[in-house]
């Protein structure tokens, strides 16, 4: 069976837990991506930030994302995937947790993102039909 490291983005750039969301935000035009993982100073996950988490949560409640942090939106432990997960166990953590993108482990380490698109990639159409069903209700 396929696995999260077979199927996932292995190139993953972090923003430290002490940047600022503008920061993030200039980040991700840089990359043209959608959402980041925010990482410790200690190298670990500490959550995930999307672009819809920079409005929803900063701009839209009137706070300044230059002094805002990263680490301020890392709520409680991060949703991921193991390294040599197969790729069922990604459809279900996905449908499970409802989201896009997992951030890929192999043992504390960061080694990559699993998003719908690397699954749709990876499988028959109905499993990622079913997923994206699930994830959107």
């Amino acid at each position: 069976m396929t696995t999260a490291r077979e199927i996932m983005s292995p190139d993953v750039t972090c923003i430290g837990e002490r940047e600022t969301l503008a920061d993030a935000g200039r980040k991700m035009a840089d990359l043209d991506v959608g959402s980041l993982p925010i990482c410790g100073d200690d190298n670990r996950l500490k959550g995930m930030l999307t672009d819809r988490d920079i409005v929803t949560k900063a701009v839209a409640q009137h706070r300044n994302p230059e002094e805002m942090t990263a680490g301020e939106l890392a709520q409680g432990k991060p949703v991921t995937i193991g390294a040599d997960d197969d790729v069922a166990e990604v459809l279900r953590t996905m449908a499970s947790h409802k989201v896009r993108r997992l951030p890929v482990i192999d043992g504390h380490d960061l080694i990559g993102i699993v998003a719908i698109a690397d699954v749709a990639r990876a499988l028959p159409d109905r499993p990622v039909g079913e997923l994206l069903d699930t994830i959107s209700r």
